[in-house]
């Protein structure tokens, strides 16, 4: 199988996790390891700010750092939370669309509690140099990817990878238990029929551009097991399609909506 960790370039996933040696006392401070001191930094984290940590019994919190130096790091639980983390992993393989609408994608995905983010270019795509030209906005898209991450109270932060051409962008989305590919054309079956009775642990959803997929790419996916599958009638923008599909898998399959 792929080895889809060694491309991460945010320091995204099990990385960023900053895990308790023991189960905490509320409102007493606790020290931290080496490796939680590395996940902290992954954050950009600073005295005083409140982060998701988790128990070794899997429970998670939320803490406040109180203090950071080469001597010691710690950290004050002060209440526990329900689990952040969804039961079923997301990848969403997307498209480079144009101007600032990744940014939206890479925001709003993180939110919903997607694990990995995988951009790529196709025939009908805008490439990154294109996507960068005139201001260069790529480098920023970790920061965007950690903030939201900040924002929702996840544990850890969504891996996210370079730029890939489509056949490397495919090739990760057939590793999964079901991927997926967004297609506006004939031979779609609809997306909820695809999510009944699944019972794996990784769904991977592809995304084209504004342009869709050509004909020959939606051959080779189907080729490689990657299933075409529609979301209705209506013709949907790249960052909108990414949106809803992937709040849909984690409504079905995941813990969006749960009580």
């Amino acid at each position: 199988m792929t080895d889809l960790n060694r491309k991460c370039i945010n320091d995204g996933g099990p990385a960023s996790r900053i895990l308790l040696p023991d189960s905490p006392t509320l409102d007493q401070d606790i020290a931290l390891d080496a490796s939680s001191r590395r996940a902290l930094q992954h954050w950009q984290a600073r005295i005083g700010e409140i982060f998701t940590v988790c128990a070794p019994d899997q429970r998670q919190y939320r803490a406040r750092l109180t203090a950071l130096s080469d001597d010691s790091v710690r950290v004050l639980p002060f209440a526990e939370i329900r689990l952040t983390d969804s039961p079923v992993a997301i990848d969403l393989i997307q498209a480079l669309p144009e101007k600032e609408r990744f940014e939206l994608v890479l925001q709003k995905v993180t939110e919903i509690g997607v694990s990995r983010i995988i951009p790529y270019t196709s025939s009908r795509s805008v490439s990154q140099a294109e996507r960068d030209s005139g201001q260069k906005k790529s480098h920023r898209w970790p920061y965007v990817v950690q903030r939201a991450a900040r924002q929702c109270r996840r544990a850890e932060i969504p891996e996210l990878y370079p730029v890939l051409d489509f056949s490397r962008a495919l090739a990760l989305c057939a590793t999964a238990d079901l991927a997926l590919l967004c297609y506006e054309g004939e031979g779609t079956i609809p997306l909820g029929r695809h999510l009944q009775g699944f019972t794996g642990r990784r769904v991977a959803l592809m995304v084209g551009p504004e342009g869709g997929f050509s004909p020959a790419e939606v051959e080779q996916a189907r080729l490689m097991g990657v299933l075409p599958i529609g979301l209705g009638a209506r013709i949907l923008r790249t960052e909108s399609a990414a949106i809803i599909a992937t709040g849909i898998i984690q409504y079905a399959l995941g813990d969006l909506g749960s009580s």
